[in-house]
């Protein structure tokens, strides 16, 4: 006979005693913590436990029977099935301190180096609409909620456009309005979907992988120009042309649509061909009187407004005085490079997607810059010492990898190259601890500077200084 699974308690009138990563609340029952979502410190909560481990829980709540005073009213009507902007509930304030705990616990803990006292975080001036770029999903399967399958219902409509939910790889929250971006996001996503109603253009299924429109993705700049790129699962030429056309009609600022034919398994387009279909295959960003050339695989910082505090901050902690050789690692689509370079002798970019360099030498030229160069390619396998050898050994490296940080071959590459100073960008500060203590060897912390780039969320940018010892 089979072991019986035990039935996991119920815990009632707990306390949410404080603010864990990944945007996660924490309680405490005779010294084992909880882990749980959607609640802020000072909330009085019955718990489900979902998962038992030998030093934690993890609970979904069922209850509140007491909210903290520090509670904020959420502004989302998805607000708590979607994903995102988990921390509406919590005062900017609070998830400001939450953020800067975060960089400083991590630089502590994992970086173990010796730090300098931590500015305080720099917050956003927009907290919502501030990204520039989103992505919504099609399906033909759409999430219901607690509430919907509790009342009984049947939906005759079961198709969706919006978000995955979290964990969930085929289903998808249909989106009424989402506050991350421009109101014209709304109005260009609700267009489409009643469109597609009225003409019967069936929504992708992704388990099955059939249908026709599969994704979406709305670029919004910061001047007015607009990117709406229209993913579909296979190409039918009247049905295709009948929406872009309505897109057409509908939105006349719509600087560039673009559309793409993808019929493989994952949603990513960054192998795909993207077909112009009106306007440019390309919109500008504007910064400090440069602009910037935002193809429709290229990355750009999502909070357009923000990046230029950050990328400011960064050429601040670089003391530029026009002699210096800068290296701009993990450079995108040069815009650093870019923003950096007047200041500096030279500046080399490097980055992983060649789509990406092409833009950042559009850029270069575009803003009359000629002191620049770039090149692609894994980092690893383009920043050796043969390289440095070529191409001179830099004063300054400017650094702003992935989350997963820079490989430990790059960072060995730095160490033996020794530049006066590193500034190192990052948008998860555990990863760029681990980065930093491996530098400590070399390197002493001079300057930390956190950046709240994405209000609601856990997410936090820090920008850390670094000189030669």
């Amino acid at each position: 006979m089979g072991r019986r699974n035990k039935e996991l308690p119920l815990l009632e009138n707990i306390e949410i005693t404080g603010i864990a990563n990944e945007g996660k609340a924490i309680a405490k029952v005779n010294d084992m913590v909880i882990f749980t979502q959607f609640v802020v410190p000072g909330d009085i909560v019955d718990l489900q436990v979902t998962r038992k481990k030998n030093s934690y829980m993890e609970a979904r709540v069922t209850q509140i029977h007491k909210y903290s005073d520090r509670r904020s009213e959420a502004f989302c009507s998805h607000y708590g099935v979607c994903g995102g902007c988990k921390w509406q509930i919590l005062p900017y304030e609070d998830q400001l301190k939450a953020k800067q705990d975060q960089v400083y616990n991590n630089l502590l803990r994992i970086g173990k180096v010796e730090l300098p006292e931590i500015s305080p975080i720099l917050g956003s001036a927009k907290t919502i609409r501030y990204r520039n770029k989103l992505e919504f999903t099609f399906s033909n399967k759409k999430w219901l909620t607690y509430e919907q399958v509790a009342s009984g219902a049947s939906f005759d409509n079961m198709d969706a456009l919006g978000f995955h939910i979290p964990g969930m790889f085929d289903k998808v929250l249909d989106i009424d309005k989402c506050y991350l971006q421009d109101e014209v996001c709304d109005q260009i996503r609700d267009c489409i979907k009643e469109y597609a109603h009225t003409h019967n253009l069936p929504f992708y299924d992704i388990r099955n992988k059939e249908g026709f429109l599969r994704t979406i993705v709305v670029r919004t700049a910061s001047t007015g120009e607009i990117m709406l790129t229209v993913v579909f699962f296979h190409e039918d030429k009247e049905a295709r042309e009948g929406l872009l056309n309505h897109l057409i009609d509908k939105f006349p600022q719509i600087t560039s649509l673009i559309y793409v034919i993808n019929s493989k398994c994952n949603d990513t387009i960054t192998d795909q061909e993207t077909i112009v279909y009106k306007g440019r295959d390309y919109i500008y960003e504007e910064m400090e009187g440069l602009k910037f050339k935002i193809g429709p695989k290229s990355f750009y910082q999502t909070n357009s407004q923000q990046a230029y505090e950050l990328y400011k901050i960064a050429r601040n902690y670089a003391q530029l005085t026009g002699e210096e050789l800068v290296y701009d690692l993990y450079t995108g689509t040069g815009t650093i490079a870019c923003f950096v370079a007047k200041q500096a002798k030279k500046v080399i970019g490097i980055e992983y997607v060649p789509e990406a360099i092409e833009d950042a030498k559009v850029n270069a030229i575009n803003n009359h810059i000629d002191n620049t160069l770039f090149y692609a390619g894994d980092m690893k396998n383009i920043l050796t010492n043969d390289f440095i050898a070529e191409h001179g050994k830099p004063d300054v490296i400017i650094t702003d990898p992935p989350r997963d940080g820079m490989h430990p071959d790059v960072v060995e590459t730095i160490l033996a190259a020794e530049p006066k100073r590193i500034v190192y960008v990052s948008c998860n500060p555990a990863t760029q601890a681990r980065d930093l203590n491996l530098l400590d060897v070399k390197y002493k912390v001079t300057a930390i500077q956190p950046v709240d780039m994405f209000p609601h969320t856990h997410h936090v940018e820090n920008v850390v200084a670094l000189e030669l010892r």
